[in-house]
């Protein structure tokens, strides 16, 4: 059996105590640089950060660690040039750089992880990616609400029915109804928000699992690299991937609502309820059918929730038997986080452009509006108004709905004698409660779809997202 000599150095940055090289099976199994390298930038961006600390404490010169930041350059440029070959033999990222580090600098290259293990590095790392992304996908549903606040700026005073079980139930304004998508992602953007000051805590310093005992100044970087915090206990600090399951929970209910928006538009798209049109630019058509007209990306959009809420069961179930402190198994991590983080950025790239193309087909709207007697809710309030308890109020508009739809009517077209014959205290001046634009316009409760209100919330809401 052959193993190394004494003077021989290990091709493995952990191979000193081994007397057996690495089955070629096992890197093929193990290797993670075939999707870690998405954290290049991360490494390098945390070991400046960490060899100036280090520079800082003693344990580097100012000049060992001036060439070494110009070298991670170097290498973060050819990187990007896609000249920096990537092998299984060298397992990650992290590896890679150091590799190439240590061929331009020699030993002096071989100091860059004083005072770091791989697992504080990559936990760092990780943390760096999740609070780039956090902020690019902050920003994209920021822009998709100006889309969604445009569209109802533009469709102002437009009525269309309202629906509760997929059935006709109240009038509300189309701007007040796409103005709910604004609330559905800006929770989305303040989970976001507060996912992100969980995420920006430093982890690096905790080194394995139990901290180093060199004179290490760990809020030297902290500073450097823009955290907001030091973890405090370092068997947590260096195997913590709560803020991944965070960030991937926050994406798959962002994702749901995504979801939510294209089933309604789906079918509000349909031509059995055609109050949308859709843009063409944003729909396929059928190889066999020649007239057919899909509307392909929000069927995609829906579609793609399912990965988003698949990857969070999957970490969940990663991480729910690993005892304290770091375990391969967290290598798992980054393939289902990155590809929620892909998924959304893509939805996101093509909903906003698919709002800011869509419009209302006001005469289908208008011609419809009528029907399912949306107005019966604000009948019946008026009649609470003039003094007659909900209860009977609502039997006795119930009573009317059915007389209006055995004869196949609107509430509005029954006689007075008709309504006095089910409530004596009928007048004409309960007629101001019908018709579904009156019904709109009677309302007055915060929140609501008053005119005035919603002309209100437009207001609010450019102000916001200016």
């Amino acid at each position: 059996m052959s193993h190394p000599s004494e003077g021989q150095k290990s091709s493995k940055a952990w191979g000193g105590v081994f007397r057996e090289p690495t089955d070629k099976r096992v890197e093929a199994f193990s290797e993670s640089v075939s999707f870690d390298r998405r954290l290049a930038d991360d490494d390098i961006d945390a070991s400046i950060a960490h060899a100036r600390m280090l520079a800082a404490c003693g344990l580097l010169t100012v000049a060992e660690a001036d060439a070494i930041a110009q070298g991670l350059e170097e290498i973060r440029a050819e990187i990007r040039a896609g000249r920096l070959e990537f092998t299984a033999a060298k397992e990650d990222i992290h590896l890679h750089i150091e590799s190439a580090l240590t061929t331009r600098l020699g030993d002096v290259g071989r100091k860059l992880h004083t005072a770091r293990s791989r697992n504080d590095q990559v936990a760092t790392d990780l943390r760096l990616f999740c609070r780039r992304a956090i902020d690019r996908l902050e920003q994209g549903l920021k822009e998709l609400q100006r889309a969604f606040l445009a569209f109802a700026a533009r469709e102002e005073g437009l009525v269309m029915p309202g629906y509760t079980h997929l059935r006709r139930a109240q009038p509300v304004l189309a701007s007040h109804q796409l103005l709910a998508w604004c609330e559905k992602f800006e929770r989305d953007r303040s989970r976001l928000a507060d996912c992100r000051r969980r995420t920006n805590v430093l982890p690096l310093g905790s080194c394995a699992m139990a901290g180093s005992s060199l004179p290490i100044d760990r809020a030297h970087v902290e500073a450097a690299l823009g955290f907001e915090g030091v973890a405090a206990n370092s068997v947590d600090g260096a195997s913590d991937r709560d803020f991944i399951c965070e960030l991937a929970f926050v994406i798959s209910l962002t994702m749901v609502h995504l979801s939510q928006w294209a089933e309604e538009w789906i079918l509000y798209s349909t031509q059995e309820f055609g109050f949308l049109k859709l843009p063409e630019g944003f729909c396929t058509g059928s190889s066999i059918m020649p007239q057919k007209i899909n509307p392909d990306v929000l069927e995609l959009i829906r579609g793609k929730s399912a990965r988003a809420i698949g990857n969070v069961q999957a970490l969940l179930v990663l991480l729910k038997g690993l005892p304290t402190a770091y375990n391969r198994d967290l290598q798992e991590d980054k393939e289902a986080i990155f590809d929620s983080i892909d998924t959304l950025e893509a939805v996101l790239g093509v909903a906003a452009p698919l709002v800011a193309g869509t419009s209302f087909d006001h005469a289908r709207v208008m011609a419809t509006l009528e029907r399912g007697h949306l107005d019966a809710t604000s009948l019946m309030e008026a009649l609470i108004a003039a003094g007659v308890p909900q209860r009977t109020a609502h039997e006795t508009v119930g009573h009317l709905v059915r007389h209006a739809m055995t004869k196949g009517v609107a509430l509005a077209e029954l006689s007075d004698e008709e309504f006095q014959r089910e409530w004596a205290g009928w007048t004409a001046s309960f007629r101001g409660a019908l018709g579904a634009s009156r019904a709109v316009e009677r309302m007055v409760s915060f929140g609501s779809t008053a005119p005035a209100l919603v002309a209100e919330q437009i207001a609010i809401w450019k102000r916001h997202l200016a």
